[in-house]
């Protein structure tokens, strides 16, 4: 009982300042809301990342000039470049001038870039060898060591993706031929189908060809028994011919047949002449007798009875003279008919001599009658055969055309040329390997981390170092100094300590944690100058609010911290940690140290150092004019700290 009432005392006296001091309640509660405004602010900055991927800016080259691939014109870094830009995860910028996009990933305007070769394709696509296909992602682990480890599994991921795309475009090309194999397969049926159709009919067709065949063979046989019977008919009529040849007249008879034509023709000549020395002796007669009639006209002495009989001599004679052209007429033609004779007789004679000789000769060829009939008949089978087997044949050749036009069916099917895959299988499995190229390479994980760490530290220092003093309280001698000479000794011995802090994390960094620095003297500026701008911003904030303003400068250091880039890139946090990043000294602050440290940001250390020099210097401007002091006398002022 006696303990509680002896701690009610001392709260109660120390409560009493909260009615003595109304202030002191708004620093209360500010110290109460500090704790969780420094979670909220440094949570909230790194509370959902991977959500804004989108505002980290990524370069994108692409000069794949694509390849010729199975008819093909394939271009595997447009694809990938398309694939990237249509899903967001990153702020995808493109360009065609890799140097110019490496130097902006050196001076930090790209988190990182991917770069495709020209001849990516060409070397991605056939699959030849594991990791043809190369791929870069340039990064710069200085700049941002949680970048470039973004960057590192971008890479991962990005060659898995692509390597899975191929990987289906190649089995794509696989099933297509597949398919295409089983069209043919198909088609290839249907030949085979429409052969055995063929070659059916051309069997049947081939058995009535047999069939025909074997019945010509048959009227063959016949056909051989009738010639034979043929030959002895011709024996036979041979037989006749003789008994024929025997029967006609001999040669002499023939001759004398002759013999008498020409002797007819001959007296057929002497006829004609006797007629013409006949026809002569008329004429004379007829010219006597027309002198006797004229001059028995004019005679008186001669008779009218002997007149009359001289006129009848007259008219007797020239018909006798008529008769006798007649005769003569008759006789020539009678001579030409002789002469005809004589001529067709001498034809006979020589055509039956002929005749009996070639009868003679023919007589024994001749087959007998039966035996012709035979033959006709044999005729006939081989005829109705030949039929047949013509109708046999004409089947064999539709079945042939048939058949030839399923081979060809059957030969257009199937491909000429069976492709096969090109490549390895490693090479086809894993075509493509991303390569990672770093810049301002960073040691190890703990490096990457001193950029963000060394400032925090930097500016807790600062603020410690503040506490060593009371901020607004000086000697009364001071009351009438410049506002410049009054800052400037104020914040003299906490300028010692923070430039003395400076070179204890220089010491550490490099001989403690052994971390290599690239630009030593540029990296002991940075802290230097980061050390006095942090004291002079947290002592101008303190003039301007008291110790409160020692509790916003812990606030401040946690927006700065979430807004600096130093553990996550900026754009990650998003909103307003990424808008007012560009605003805060720890953000250039970070910078120098990375591009000191690591050569990052093509080791421009001066001008982000510059700004916040120009920080410090407008922090020191608000602690000369912002904020009142308290004079007291020497004796009276006492360490801020109580040991």
């Amino acid at each position: 009982m006696k303990l509680f009432s002896q701690v009610f005392v001392i709260a109660r006296i120390e409560a009493q300042f909260y009615s003595r001091y109304p202030k002191l309640f708004l620093a209360t509660l500010i110290v109460a809301l500090i704790p969780a405004l420094y979670s909220v602010i440094y949570l909230s900055s790194m509370w959902d990342p991977a959500a804004h991927t989108g505002y980290l800016a990524v370069g994108l080259v692409n000069l794949d000039e694509g390849v010729e691939y199975r008819k093909q014109t394939v271009n595997a870094g447009r694809e990938v470049t398309a694939r990237l830009k249509a899903k967001h995860i990153f702020g995808y910028e493109e360009s065609t001038d890799e140097e110019e996009v490496r130097r902006q990933v050196r001076q930090g305007k790209l988190a990182f870039a991917l770069i495709i070769p020209r001849d990516f394709s060409s070397n991605a696509i056939p699959g030849a060898d594991a990791g043809a296909g190369k791929m870069v992602i340039y990064t710069s682990e200085g700049n941002s060591y949680q970048s470039a480890g973004m960057a590192r599994r971008f890479a991962e991921d990005l060659g898995h993706e692509v390597n899975k795309s191929l990987n289906e475009q190649r089995w794509a090309l696989v099933l297509s031929s597949a398919v295409g194999s089983q069209r043919n397969i198909d088609r290839l049926r249907d030949g085979v189908e429409q052969l055995r159709k063929g070659a059916k009919e051309l069997a049947a067709g081939a058995g009535q060809t047999a069939t025909g065949a074997e019945s010509l063979t048959q009227s063959m046989g016949r056909l051989e028994d009738g010639v034979d019977q043929l030959t002895g008919g011709v024996k036979e009529l041979g037989t006749a011919l003789r008994k024929i040849d025997a029967a006609r007249p001999p040669s002499a008879e023939l001759s004398r047949l002759k013999a008498g034509s020409e002797t007819l023709v001959a007296g057929q000549g002497e006829l004609g002449r006797g007629l013409v020395e006949l026809q002569t002796g008329t004429r004379r007669i007829q010219e006597g007798v027309a002198g006797f009639q004229a001059e028995a006209k004019d005679s008186i002495l001669i008779s009218e009875r002997i007149v009359t009989g001289a006129d009848q001599l007259a008219n007797g004679m020239a018909q006798l003279d008529s008769g006798l052209k007649s005769a003569t007429v008759a006789q020539q033609r009678l001579t030409e008919g002789s002469k005809g004779l004589s001529a067709g007789v001498g034809a006979l004679t020589s055509g039956v001599s002929t005749l009996g000789n070639a009868i003679h000769t023919v007589v024994t060829k001749l087959p007998e009658d039966d035996k012709l009939v035979e033959l006709t008949r044999g005729t006939a089978q081989l005829k109705a055969g030949s039929a047949t087997l013509t109708e046999g044949t004409k089947k064999v050749r539709d079945g042939a055309k048939q058949l030839a036009t399923g081979i060809d069916f059957l030969a257009g099917s199937l491909p000429a040329v069976v492709q096969k895959m090109d490549g390895s299988a490693k090479g086809l499995a894993n075509s493509v390997l991303p390569s990672v190229e770093v810049d301002a390479a960073v040691q190890n994980n703990g490096a990457s981390f001193a950029p963000n760490i060394i400032p925090g530290a930097l500016w807790l220092g600062a603020g410690i170092a503040a506490f060593l003093i009371h901020v607004r309280v000086l000697p009364r001698q001071a009351q009438f100094f410049s506002r410049v000479s009054q800052m400037l000794g104020k914040i003299f011995i906490p300028a010692l300590v923070v430039l003395l802090q400076a070179l204890l994390v220089l010491l550490s960094v490099e001989f403690l944690m052994k971390i290599h620095v690239v630009n030593l003297w540029g990296f002991a500026i940075t802290l230097c100058v980061a050390s006095l701008t942090f004291l002079i911003i947290v002592f101008a904030l303190t003039r301007a609010f008291g110790d409160a303003g020692k509790g916003l400068a812990m606030v401040f250091l946690a927006v700065q911290l979430s807004s600096s880039g130093g553990i996550l890139p900026v754009e990650l946090s998003g909103g307003v940690f990424a808008d007012i990043s560009p605003w805060l000294p720890l953000t250039w602050v970070v910078r120098a140290i990375k591009a000191s440290m690591f050569g990052a940001f093509d080791g421009a250390w001066q001008y982000p150092l510059m700004l916040v020099g120009m920080g410090g210097v407008a922090a020191a401007a608000m602690a000369c004019t912002v904020g009142h002091w308290r004079y007291v006398r020497q004796s009276s002022m006492r360490p801020a700290v109580d040991f």
